[in-house]
């Protein structure tokens, strides 16, 4: 079950989160349930595996923007990472990036249960 105390043992940053949700923990649940969800993970992973560099870039800069308002940190920094090297066009492997967010976002539907 998703819980504040669970979110901080993933290494979220819930005070941060709350603060941008206006301590709505119901509303943050929500958000978190719809981030899951975003068709930029699966975009990124598809334009990345397609050459599209242009196309990878605007999906993981899309959800650097969504997982860093909720301080969802352990799948922001790879996103991050991952986003700056795009946008720098930068032609290297990107498998480990897009697997460490696959991992934790996987990690993060488990504690949605």
């Amino acid at each position: 079950m998703l819980t504040i105390d669970a979110l901080k043992a993933f290494g979220a940053n819930t005070d941060d989160a709350l603060t941008r949700c206006m301590g709505n923990e119901a509303f943050y649940f929500r958000m978190i349930g719809k981030v899951i969800d975003d068709p930029n993970f699966g975009f990124l992973e598809e334009a990345v595996s397609a050459g599209d560099l242009d196309k990878a870039f605007e999906a993981a800069h899309t959800l650097k923007g969504v997982l860093g308002n909720l301080s969802l940190t352990p799948i922001y920094d790879p996103v991050a990472e991952i986003t700056e090297l795009l946008r720098a066009n930068r032609k290297i492997d990107y498998s480990p990036y897009l697997k460490t967010i696959t991992e934790k976002k996987n990690e993060l539907m488990e504690l949605m249960k």
